[in-house]
């Protein structure tokens, strides 16, 4: 669409005090910026990304004017709103407000909903939610607020991680999905399938994304999730974790690497990364693995 702003240029239309950003950190399609806001009347031209809004400190009450409807709610500590993108919306609140902001590329949102929906969907949309008391939204927005402060190793990884999980709780409780009328179908050819493999294993310790997988293959991102779930039984994210945690295991199994090691080599953010879905799939942290393996 035209005329859609960047999350960059809000600012001009919002002006506050920013407080944090993620600014050349080198997140790709996830962004974030925290600011200060002293009570405003303002309109929100439509904007080019998906934004959530986690309210920190401060407490006011809010109205909201969406599709010509005017929405009010008291916004404080722990809520959230949601905006979907491409809707102009105005904004009215009066007290002293420090908020995060969380932006969503449209195309990372579609490339989630594709693998999720097993096939291409055409459009996206946010539930326009003002008040939301969602402890799975508001953690996921503290914590890629806290990766923006501590900028950690791996963090463009661990930021695109804790982005999929939190689309897909979005898609899950607030948005509606459209698919094309005709649906792709079909499997990877055996040649097509030891390519990706291939192309999986040799790059496990960089970021893996639907696009780029497909793109090795010289598919759109809608028909090659379709096609690798089909020949292997599992959506291409979940394979290329399954892996990830294989290699984990053999390294440590094998080697003396430090977990820090192990985990950077695998493609995990960092050892807390690792550590947290490696004991969710195997039932026990690296190092008891490690211990038990020699």
């Amino acid at each position: 669409m035209n005329g859609l702003i960047p999350y960059e240029e809000l600012p001009d239309w919002v002006p506050g005090r920013r407080l944090l950003a993620s600014d050349g950190l080198g997140w790709g399609r996830v962004a974030l910026r925290a600011y200060e806001y002293q009570g405003q009347d303002v309109i929100v031209p439509a904007m080019r990304d998906f934004m959530l809004v986690g309210y920190r400190t401060g407490t006011t009450p809010m109205s909201r004017r969406f599709e010509g409807r005017w929405r009010s709610d008291t916004l404080g500590p722990g809520a959230a709103s949601l905006l979907t993108r491409a809707q102009r919306a105005h904004w009215t609140w009066d007290a002293p407000i420090e908020v995060t902001h969380v932006y969503l590329d449209a195309d990372l949102v579609a490339d989630v909903a594709s693998e999720v929906m097993d096939c291409a969907v055409s459009e996206v949309s946010l539930a326009d939610v003002l008040r939301a008391e969602d402890p799975v939204m508001s953690a996921a927005l503290a914590a890629i607020a806290e990766e923006a402060r501590l900028q950690g190793l791996g963090g463009a990884l661990y930021v695109d991680a804790l982005a999929r999980g939190l689309i897909v709780h979005l898609l899950r409780r607030y948005a509606s999905v459209r698919l094309p009328p005709r649906r792709c179908g079909g499997t990877l050819s055996p040649g097509q399938q030891r390519k990706i493999t291939d192309f999986i294993e040799g790059h496990l310790a960089e970021a893996l994304d639907l696009a780029g997988m497909a793109a090795v293959l010289g598919l759109t991102p809608c028909l090659f999730a379709k096609q690798f779930r089909r020949s292997f039984g599992t959506p291409p994210y979940a394979y290329v974790t399954a892996r990830r945690l294989a290699r984990a295991e053999r390294l440590l199994a094998t080697t003396e690497l430090p977990i820090k090691a192990v985990a950077a080599d695998c493609g995990f953010a960092d050892q807390a990364h690792l550590t947290r879905v490696f004991s969710a799939a195997r039932k026990m942290t690296p190092a008891v693995f490690r211990r038990q393996a020699s």
